[in-house]
């Protein structure tokens, strides 16, 4: 597969995560020892212990629905960095979980965009004394 733009392969990643497809998840990953992925909770992967993490993690069947805000995209040249909100939908309770701030950073090579470094952890509590209707502003 080969991805145009850092959008596609950012596509791909959400897709693949929400369908619970590990090959589609490493498909998006760049081939390289300097690929990075840190989610909370778990410990860093470095190089092939990111296909590693990614195939303990997702289960055929098992995916994660997520909606995703872009908060800040910086593209240069071969590299672009987007700032994201995920947010988990579809909780069986009808619970609603906290969103999570993730910052996804795509290298350009000679197959296309890939993802180079996927870090996410949860959204910080809102500033005290900030009124709710500023923090969504904020956000």
């Amino acid at each position: 597969m080969c991805y145009a733009t850092p959008q596609d392969a950012e596509d791909a990643y959400y897709d693949a995560l929400e369908a619970g497809d590990a090959s589609a998840m490493i498909a998006v990953w760049e081939s390289s020892d300097e690929i990075v992925c840190l989610l909370p909770m778990t410990p860093l992967a470095l190089g092939p212990a990111v296909a590693r993490l990614w195939h303990s993690i997702l289960q055929p069947g098992a995916g994660f629905e997520i909606q995703v805000r872009h908060l800040r995209w910086i593209e240069c040249g071969d590299l672009a960095i987007h700032l994201v909100e995920e947010c988990p939908v579809g909780q069986p309770d009808g619970q609603r979980l906290p969103a999570i701030h993730a910052t996804n950073i795509f290298r350009r090579g000679p197959d296309g965009w890939r993802l180079m470094l996927h870090q996410n952890s949860p959204t910080p509590p809102p500033a005290p004394g900030v009124p709710s209707r500023a923090r969504s502003l904020m956000a």
